[in-house]
């Protein structure tokens, strides 16, 4: 698994949102630099970001999710085409999860186990 994981959960729908494509990218000086990329299996979920167990570093990270491809697959008119998801992550050692709730017409997310 890898150091950085998420979920993503339809709440409007109720299950997870399979099939939603996520990049994984960090703060490179001001720009962004593309990590990892990959998308959601059949439970939402998303735990291999990071090929072949790649360490983290303390530093700026964005997950990028595509909620339009996810939205046009299951013919649903979605207000947020893209949600960007910028996170600090402080403490290198740990697993860190990122969830995201989501509905057509609004997010959230925090900080999982």
């Amino acid at each position: 698994m890898s150091a950085i994981t998420t979920h993503v959960l339809d709440t409007a729908r109720g299950r997870p949102a399979a099939g939603v494509p996520i990049t994984l990218e960090i703060d490179d000086g001001g720009s962004w630099r593309r990590l990892g990329h990959g998308v959601t299996d059949g439970d939402g979920r998303l735990r291999d970001l990071l090929p072949g167990g790649q360490r983290v570093a303390a530093a700026v990270y964005r997950l990028t999710f595509d909620t339009a491809a996810y939205f046009a697959a299951i013919g649903v008119d979605g207000f947020y085409p893209v949600v960007q998801v910028v996170f600090h992550l402080s403490r290198p050692d740990e697993h860190h999860h990122v969830p995201l709730l989501l509905s057509p017409f609004g997010f959230s997310t925090y900080r999982g186990s």
